[in-house]
């Protein structure tokens, strides 16, 4: 088995690809040790001295660490991968989906056609350029103008996503949607 592996935008952070599915569809972020009982992978990941995060995606695993360096960290790392996915155990428990947050949305229901439109715009404009760089961003809620964004994996704490944020998803969304004064992350 051969694992690639990207820098990302973010220093702390490194995106490994394992040349096969991860999570088929939708994406898992796993922020502590304690949370990692979700997923046999992450939970793996965890047991490499310096990990502080892991984030799972379509065919990539971002790690990030807390400590260490990578090239030290980072053949222990793969190994964990390589192991997991040799020995046929689930990425994510039975019964346990990754995770979608709809249920945190806010909006007005006089705003739904332009949240609508700002979904559809992370969802075909946004999110793939971000999954390139190992992360995720998902809409959370619009509110006088405000479009609410929760950063995952990479983007997590990356030292340019204010820079994404706003010069980036920001004009994005504010030409497309005028009603769009603002972004901010959650």
């Amino acid at each position: 088995m051969f694992i690639q592996t990207e820098a990302t935008p973010n220093p702390a952070t490194l995106k490994f690809l394992p040349g096969r599915s991860v999570l088929g569809q939708g994406t898992l972020e796993v922020r502590t040790p304690d949370d990692a009982g979700r997923s046999p992978l992450a939970q793996r990941l965890f047991e490499v001295d310096g990990v502080s995060g892991v984030f799972l995606g379509s065919d990539f695993v971002t790690v990030t660490k807390a400590k260490g360096e990578w090239p030290q960290m980072k053949p222990a790392i793969l190994g964990a991968i390589m192991e997991h996915f040799l020995s046929g155990a689930p990425v994510v428990a039975d019964g346990v989906a990754a995770t979608h947050e709809d249920d945190d949305e806010f909006f007005a229901a006089d705003d739904a056609e332009i949240v609508s439109t700002i979904k559809e715009l992370l969802e075909t404009r946004v999110r793939p350029a971000v999954a390139n760089d190992g992360g995720d961003i998902t809409f959370r809620g619009f509110k006088e103008g405000v479009v609410f964004l929760n950063m995952k994996g990479s983007c997590s704490g990356c030292p340019s996503s204010t820079a994404t944020l706003k010069n980036g998803i920001e004009n994005l969304l504010r030409h497309f949607v005028p009603e769009v004064q603002e972004v901010r992350p959650v």
